[in-house]
């Protein structure tokens, strides 16, 4: 794998050495050419599974770190829709205690809970309109990480930012952007794909 780096060094090393890791990560385990219908109901000639990358034990940990490193000052917590940003919202939490910057995360069910208290938000109870900012792991038009937002609008949370890992330009977001909410990638497909050209010319060599 190209800039390869121990689990070690990516505590330490620079955002920029660790991204170019992440995205060789994407591009080596979690992107994958066919034919494939996705959960917005498109087909699609590829299919990116993020789970590879965010339960990879390097993989959380840089994403912890990159995510980490944009959340606003004030960022009270992190949510996101079972069950894409459920490692991703406990890789930037545990990160953040590491940081000395503690901020809670918090799970959001597509239903709510059949029992005991009913809710559709799993972890702790944060003050009433504290900001929360939602994460997502691929972005294709956007519905997902939406009703991620209500949920959390619903429980008297502060939403207006989402941030993904990659966007795959589908319009999402666009999507965000009528809906008045911050929408930031730390990739988007056209740069997995581009990288994806590098690693096989080197490769070829």
């Amino acid at each position: 794998m190209t800039n390869q780096i121990s689990s070690l060094d990516s505590t330490t090393a620079d955002l920029i050495t660790i991204r170019q890791q992440l995205l060789d990560l994407f591009c080596r385990l979690a992107y994958r050419e066919g034919n494939f219908v996705l959960s917005s109901g498109q087909s699609s000639s590829y299919y990116i599974n993020g789970k590879y990358v965010t339960l990879h034990p390097l993989g959380a940990l840089i994403i912890g770190r990159l995510l980490l490193s944009i959340l606003p000052e004030d960022t009270q917590g992190v949510a996101g829709l079972t069950l894409g940003a459920d490692p991703i919202v406990t890789a930037v939490s545990v990160v953040s205690a590491y940081e000395n910057r503690p901020i809670p995360a918090l799970i959001i069910r597509k239903q709510a809970k059949g029992h005991g208290t009913m809710s559709y938000i799993e972890g702790p109870i944060l003050e009433a309109n504290a900001k929360v900012v939602v994460l997502e792991d691929v972005v294709t038009t956007g519905a997902s990480a939406m009703l991620a937002v209500n949920r959390l609008r619903e429980a008297g949370y502060q939403v207006n930012q989402i941030f993904s890992l990659v966007d795959r330009q589908q319009g999402g977001g666009e999507f965000y952007e009528k809906e008045g909410i911050e929408f930031e990638s730390i990739f988007t497909i056209s740069e997995l794909q581009e990288n994806l050209k590098n690693i096989s010319h080197k490769n070829d060599d």
